[in-house]
């Protein structure tokens, strides 16, 4: 595997290179990105990984500083997977100049959800994400389902940009007992570890409601307050809980809900210190 921090080593490495898939990543690998580099293979050659902690989608009390950096055993990771190209830059190398341009997305996708409660974090996702597609210039890109709006905002990026890059969506990688694998899950101390299993416990119980018997928007407005009640009684910190259309993320309508709509819950909550986000298609 090719170790290269330089935007014009890596053209010059991809060069004729036409059917690249590409996973980006902070870093911290565990097996939900591995899996991610499996399917990449799948849809493309060679397969080209980055890391890159993007401080462009931290907020200013967020946890850049201590995000987890393990580069060494990332590195050992990727090349088990046979992955050709690690696209690792450093700030200087990816914004050698102050990033004045930015990609925001519209307001009604990306001003919601993870964007009211983070903002800023999408458009700085946006804008490294295109300035890395800018760099490998990939046939094809795996995000994972865990972070569903995200995974929404880079489709339709590329899609109103009219980028030649064709995203794949990868189901999100879960621990035996239900918990969505995240780098920061190494933030949880034990009992919070124990506890973690909630989130998922929480989305599947108002999944399997939903699924039960006819609901109109007041009955799922209802269910969302009832386990952002569940969540805080047991001491974590809801952010939210929320049912959406699984096309806009917009909330459905009595008539969405009539014409059997494709729903998602999502939900981001703090448990002690650490911000944990899952969802669950319906």
């Amino acid at each position: 595997m090719k170790i290269i921090s330089n935007i014009q080593d890596l053209r010059d490495q991809l060069r004729g290179q036409n059917r690249a898939a590409f996973v980006p990543t902070m870093g911290n690998l565990h097996e939900g990105h591995l899996s991610l580099m499996r399917l990449a293979r799948q849809h493309g050659d060679p397969v080209v990984a980055s890391i890159f902690v993007n401080r462009l989608q931290f907020g200013p009390n967020e946890d850049f500083d201590k995000y987890p950096r393990t580069f060494e055993a990332d590195v050992e990771k990727l090349e088990k997977e046979g992955v050709y190209v690690l696209f690792a830059p450093t700030e200087k190398d990816l914004y050698p100049e102050p990033q004045e341009y930015r990609i925001e997305p519209p307001q009604h996708l990306g001003k919601i959800l993870e964007g009211e409660f983070r903002p800023g974090f999408f458009q700085g996702v946006c804008t490294v994400v295109l300035k890395l597609f800018s760099c490998v210039q990939p046939k094809v890109a795996v995000f994972g389902k865990k972070d569903y709006q995200q995974l929404m905002v880079i489709r339709q990026m590329c899609h109103q940009l009219a980028l030649p890059v064709d995203i794949i969506p990868a189901e999100t990688i879960r621990a035996e007992d239900g918990l969505a694998l995240s780098s920061r899950n190494g933030y949880l101390s034990t009992e919070e570890r124990a506890e973690a299993t909630q989130l998922i416990q929480t989305l599947k119980s108002i999944q399997e409601k939903v699924l039960q018997g006819s609901v109109n928007a007041e009955a799922l407005l209802k269910l969302e307050q009832e386990a952002c009640a569940h969540l805080a009684a047991r001491g974590w910190a809801p952010d939210y809980v929320s049912i959406r259309k699984r096309k806009d993320l917009l909330s459905a309508t009595d008539s969405d809900l009539q014409a059997d709509e494709k729903l998602v819950v999502l939900a981001a909550a703090k448990l002690g210190k650490t911000r944990l986000i899952d969802n669950l298609e319906i």
